[in-house]
């Protein structure tokens, strides 16, 4: 029975050690002399009230509303009440008269022994099933009480106290009680949804740390409280099936990248909330035609400026944006949409806020202890130790939450690179070898592939995508196969080279031809999503169309065959927010998007269009899409004329027609230009960047292309086009 007495007896040299640690505010086992005991002296129970606020207290039944009795003070904040005529305990709560003669009805949470007494069942892949703060009932004597169990990892702590809105933020009165496991455990009745809280822990010598947000925390106050929020996880209803998209390699994934803060802001310059995002943001991204809407991170972080990139609170999504319901209403709104939702993911290193998990419990209980591992020196921040169980369980648990709660449908795990060399951004004496000598960090890749095997193991539909910047083999290859187990990679290597042609002046492009070439070298070596993120568009990069050559006419034009050539190039698809409306300022965290630019300028509203063009004529040619990763799905038809700056391949599959992308990357109409195509027939121009409709030139194909038996490019058959100028054209094979 929850309550039930503890068969405990205190010697004298416990009782004055246990009272002590009352007194001082550092008692790791206030079950020991609190709540209900055998008497020591006579027969029957004993009850032990701690309240150090009080100058008397009154014990009343809880069942009946009758005085069962006054106890007397025995000690400074702790009282005594002899039953010898009971030997089970009885329900009860307390009245209290505090120093200020004010009177109050308090409940006692040293009442509930057995239960904080019994061991949780740990899953540790779902450590927050268990730890933090939750909602729970217990009844005692036919009684029930609504309540709060907080639980919280500190081995190394000589003590924990819960302290928030409930007791005056006083850590004399919810000392928690330690386990051999090392969780602290307290239940606190009444204590409700919405309540504020902390833990007060002190180190193994006593000293004071400073206050702690719940590592657990389902929801968080925004600075400067920083407090954890009684949160029911399981309130929610949701409005559709459980749904998940479908996501094989053979899948079309054109992703729209987010930050909430800076989309748009409300009329008065606030920043929409999760509701009002719903009704904005999710018909916008359908009308746009993306598959997938990608959320810079949205754990909670004291530091807007790190965009979510230095999380404090990794289960607790942002308040800054409304609650944790509400950004469930707007992924239940994106998938109502048949829009998936990823989710940027930072296990890579955290903050070193005092209420974060920096020093947690006095020792470095999630980072590594040695700086040459344990510090970042480019984001002045912590790096978890992947080495110890207890903290990779931390990070998987975190991982399975968010498909678990939130439902969505990916994570982007952030800096990869970072996690996989133990010398990265490190110079000489400043990082240590492995055991093997090497410069792998051996434990970051076995918490990878532990990671990446959770989620798919209880997700298979997950995406799982790695930012990873270098040549590490195998990042999206299966775990058995000797990968990294992630589903898909960031291709950083597209993204440079490809920008470093594009912001050349067309004249000069003819001698970096092999720069837009030399992706499909590496191509099938893993699953790429090229990405054009927002590091593209920070940090004083200017913005795409500033990058690009030329006057004005010219810089919409190449971002448009940019464009272009990037959804036809093999690999799936990735846009920050703003790349549609041609912005000529850099991305600000603190504003929003330009959104007058497609009514004030007719090249932003040309672009516009043609994004939302090209995103449904990619969806409508599996050609473009169904064999990314099959290398029998490509075939290059030109590569060698560098003097025009003219590209050319195909894309196919085993049973849908053939889709020739063609590049043109300079400002030259190329009339009669012969291309060699890899099927005989009519062939349709489907889609064309210099489309008057997107503003551009208007230098358009016929609407059929009948091929020739005239070989040309390494094919039987050809035909004869125009080339428009700073251009990319897709032609489609008719039925």
């Amino acid at each position: 029975m929850v309550g039930a007495l503890e068969n405990i007896r205190v010697d004298s040299d416990s009782w004055d050690t246990v009272l002590d640690d009352l007194l001082n505010t550092c008692c790791a086992r206030p079950f020991d002399l609190l709540g209900w005991h055998p008497s020591r002296t006579a027969r029957g129970l004993v009850l032990r009230i701690w309240r150090p606020d009080a100058i008397d207290v009154d014990v009343i039944d809880e069942i009946t509303g009758s005085k069962l009795g006054t106890a007397t003070s025995i000690a400074p904040g702790l009282f005594e009440l002899n039953f010898p005529d009971i030997s089970e305990p009885h329900a009860y709560h307390l009245l209290v008269t505090n120093a200020q003669c004010h009177q109050f009805m308090a409940n006692d949470p040293y009442q509930f022994s057995s239960l904080c007494h019994t061991e949780p069942v740990i899953h540790h892949y779902w450590l927050h099933h268990t730890l933090g703060a939750h909602l729970h009932s217990v009844t005692l004597s036919d009684h029930t009480w609504q309540g709060v169990m907080f639980r919280i990892y500190a081995p190394h702590a000589r003590s924990v106290s819960v302290i928030g809105s409930f007791n005056h933020w006083d850590g004399r009165l919810h000392q928690m009680a330690s386990s051999n496991s090392g969780i602290w455990r307290l239940f606190i009745p009444e204590v409700k949804e919405g309540d504020l809280y902390k833990f007060e822990l002190k180190d193994q010598n006593g000293q004071l740390l400073p206050h702690k947000a719940d590592p657990f925390s389902f929801y968080a106050e925004q600075p400067p409280g920083n407090a954890s929020i009684v949160y029911d996880p399981k309130k929610y209803q949701w409005q559709g099936k459980e749904w998940h998209q479908h996501q094989g390699l053979d899948r079309p994934v054109s992703i729209y990248e987010v930050h909430l803060g800076s989309w748009k802001k409300g009329k008065r310059g606030q920043l929409l909330n999760y509701t009002e995002l719903a009704e904005q943001l999710v018909p916008y991204v359908k009308g746009m035609g993306f598959t997938h809407v990608e959320f810079l991170p949205l754990h909670e972080h004291p530091f807007n400026g790190s965009w979510g990139y230095q999380p404090v609170g990794l289960f607790a999504p942002t308040s800054r944006y409304g609650d944790p319901d509400e950004l469930k209403a707007l992924i239940d709104r994106f998938h109502d949409a048949g829009i998936g939702v990823i989710l940027d993911w930072v296990p890579a290193h955290f903050p070193s806020d005092s209420h974060g998990l920096a020093h947690f419990d006095g020792t470095h209980l999630y980072e590594y202890e040695d700086p040459r591992r344990g510090w970042h020196p480019d984001w002045q921040t912590h790096i978890y130790n992947y080495g110890l169980s207890e903290v990779r369980n931390f990070l998987i648990s975190n991982a399975l939450f968010w498909f678990e709660q939130f439902r969505v449908d990916g994570l982007r795990v952030d800096a990869v690179a970072s996690m996989l060399y133990l010398d990265y951004s490190r110079g000489e004496g400043e990082w240590e070898p492995n055991v093997l000598g090497g410069n792998e960090h051996l434990e970051a890749v076995q918490f990878i592939k532990e990671l990446n095997e959770a989620v798919y193991q209880n997700y298979p539909d997950a995406m799982m995508i790695a930012e990873e910047s270098t040549s590490w083999p195998g990042v999206s290859m299966p775990t058995y196969d000797n990968g990294l187990g992630f589903g898909y990679k960031w291709n950083m290597g597209w993204m440079n080279d490809t920008l470093n042609y594009m912001i050349r002046y067309p004249e000069h492009r003819r001698y970096h031809h092999d720069q837009i070439l030399f992706s499909m070298v590496y191509n099938y070596s893993e699953h790429f999503i090229l990405p054009l993120s927002h590091d593209e568009v920070v940090h004083g990069k200017g913005t795409l169309l500033t990058r690009m050559p030329g006057d004005e006419w010219q810089q919409f034009a190449n971002l448009r065959a940019l464009y272009g050539y990037m959804f036809g190039h093999p690999g799936k698809k990735l846009l920050f927010m703003g790349a549609e409306l041609g912005s000529r300022r850099e991305w600000n965290h603190d504003g929003q998007l330009d959104w007058f630019l497609p009514e004030e300028n007719e090249f932003s509203s040309g672009l516009t269009i043609m994004v939302r063009h090209l995103n449904s004529t990619y969806q409508s040619l599996p050609a473009l899409w169904h064999s990314d990763y099959d290398p029998t799905g490509f075939q290059w038809l030109i590569t060698d004329d560098e003097l025009q700056s003219v590209i050319a391949f195909s894309r196919h599959t085993f049973s849908d027609t053939p889709v020739v992308v063609v590049c043109n990357f300079t400002p030259v109409v190329r009339q009669k230009y012969r291309l060699g195509v890899p099927e005989a027939g009519t062939w349709k121009e489907v889609f064309n960047t210099d489309s008057s409709e997107f503003s551009g030139s208007g230098v358009m194909n016929p609407s059929l292309l009948v091929t020739e038996p005239l070989p040309m490019h390494h094919q039987l058959h050809s035909l004869v086009m125009t080339l428009p100028p700073l251009a990319t054209v897709f032609l489609h094979l008719t039925e």
